[in-house]
């Protein structure tokens, strides 16, 4: 999996964070986890393969809010209590 996490500027309600999680979900159907933080001002979300970062700046910049940066990692799930 990789976790892939987006600074997003712009963000300042609720429905903001909602909006922002619908872009993703649209431009990445595969997306998991897919979740938005207005006072951290990022997003993020799983996959199994690497996504396209320009798509996905383009659509979260179409909706009005402002990509910043986009960065990928691998993400490793962990177990009960943090164990693997």
């Amino acid at each position: 999996m990789i976790k892939t996490t987006m600074k997003i500027d712009g963000m300042m309600c609720g429905m903001c964070e909602a909006h922002v999680c619908d872009a993703i979900r649209k431009a990445v159907p595969e997306a998991k986890k897919v979740a938005a933080s207005r006072s951290k001002k990022e997003a993020s979300f799983l996959t199994e393969e690497a996504v396209d970062a320009g798509a996905l700046k383009t659509a979260i910049d179409a909706t009005g809010y402002t990509c910043l940066g986009i960065a990928s990692a691998p993400y490793e799930k962990k177990g009960l209590f943090g164990r693997k």
